[in-house]
């Protein structure tokens, strides 16, 4: 069971690098109106969290610009922002580095428990695997918000 929780993972990321190659820049920074937020945080909101989740789920270093907290952390949004954030072709990057990094993960290591437990909210994770595994429902939300705002954005 955890290797196709692995394989969805990788599925995931290989969709939404796919989703993102037919996306112009020009696209990245319109907000539509409905939402709260463009497609550029969206997609920087997914690796900033994917790498923090990698971080309490393995114990793995960040492989993220410290920026990307100012940017893209829960709560933040465009408007707020004071320096230029990165473009399309670096988040793309850093995406298809995540991916490789997936590659890497085992069952094994879904099944360790985590140092502490992690609270979000009404859940409490106590695996690494709980933890994978509600990263990608999160990162899946965020697919399906970015391809709402394409939706709107090409009317």
């Amino acid at each position: 069971m955890t290797q196709s929780i692995i394989n969805t993972g990788k599925v995931l990321h290989q969709v939404v690098l796919g989703n993102l190659q037919g996306v112009t820049e020009g696209y990245f920074d319109k907000q539509p109106e409905g939402f709260n937020n463009t497609i550029r945080w969206n997609v920087g909101h997914m690796i900033y969290w994917m790498d923090k989740y990698s971080t309490l789920s393995f114990g793995s270093p960040s492989a993220i610009p410290d920026s990307y907290e100012t940017l893209f952390n829960s709560g933040t949004k465009p408007l707020d922002w004071t320096f230029a954030p990165p473009s399309k072709e670096e988040l793309v990057e850093i995406l298809a580095a995540q991916l490789s990094r997936l590659s890497e993960l085992t069952p094994e290591m879904l099944g360790e428990k985590l140092s502490t437990s992690h609270v979000l909210g009404p859940f409490q994770f106590n695996t690494a695997g709980e933890l994978f595994n509600f990263a990608l429902i999160h990162e899946a939300i965020h697919l399906g918000t970015i391809s709402s705002q394409l939706k709107v954005l090409s009317r």
